[in-house]
C-alpha cells in the first residue's frame, strides 16, 4: 500500500521474480524432500536428513554475512552512527517482540515446544528476502541495500540469542505445565 503513496518505482516484475526465487521454490523444494522422506522411510528419516543438512545451512548462514558484511563493508565501518540508527531501532523491536511473545506463552502455559518457535518466528524480520529484494530492485549500493544488510548482521546474533535464552528457560514452562 505504502508503495502507492511514495516516489518510488517499483518493477513488479522483478519483485514477483524475488519471491518465486526465494520463497516459493525454496518451499517447495521443501514440501517436496519432506514427502519423498516420508514416503520411503518415517519421521526418523526426516530427523536424520535434517541432521546431515544443518552443518552446510549454518556454513551457508555464515558465508552470507560475511558475503553482504564485505560488500557493505566500508559504509558500515566508515558511518557508524548510520549503522545504530539503524541497529539500535531492530534490536529493541527483536527483543521486545520475543519477550512480549514468549511471556504471553508463559502466561498462557503454551507448552515450551510451541511458545519458543512461535515467539522466534514473530521476532524474525525475514531480512534474508528483503535482502534480495533490495538489492534485486535498487542496487547492491542502494541504501535500501545497506538497510537490509545491518538488519542482516543484527538478527542474525539476536536470534542466536533468543534460541539460547529460549534454550535456559526451558524449565520455567515445565515447572508452569506440573503446576
Amino acid at each position: 500500500m505504502l508503495l502507492g503513496v511514495t516516489d518510488i518505482e517499483v518493477p513488479w516484475e522483478t519483485l514477483l521474480f524475488s519471491v518465486v526465487l526465494y520463497v516459493i521454490i525454496p518451499l517447495v523444494a521443501g514440501v517436496l524432500t519432506r514427502m519423498r522422506l516420508l514416503k520411503s522411510g518415517t519421521e526418523a528419516s526426516v530427523a536424520r536428513f535434517t541432521a546431515q543438512v544443518k552443518p552446510l545451512s549454518i556454513l551457508g548462514l555464515l558465508a552470507t554475512v560475511i558475503l553482504l558484511f564485505g560488500f557493505q563493508g566500508q559504509v558500515i565501518v566508515g558511518q557508524p552512527v548510520l549503522i545504530a540508527l539503524i541497529a539500535v531501532p531492530l534490536l529493541i523491536q527483536s527483543y521486545g517482540i520475543f519477550v512480549m511473545a514468549y511471556a504471553a506463552a508463559w502466561a498462557w502455559r503454551v507448552p515450551h515446544n510451541v511458545a519458543a518457535p512461535c515467539a522466534l518466528i514473530s521476532t524474525s524480520n525475514f531480512f534474508e528476502l528483503a535482502v534480495a529484494v533490495a538489492i534485486g530492485l535498487f542496487g547492491l549500493n542502494s541504501g535500501a541495500a545497506l538497510v537490509t544488510v545491518v538488519g542482516v548482521l543484527v538478527e542474525v546474533p539476536v536470534m542466536l540469542s533468543l534460541v539460547a535464552a529460549s534454550n535456559r528457560t526451558r524449565e520455567l514452562f515445565e515447572r508452569r505445565a506440573d503446576s
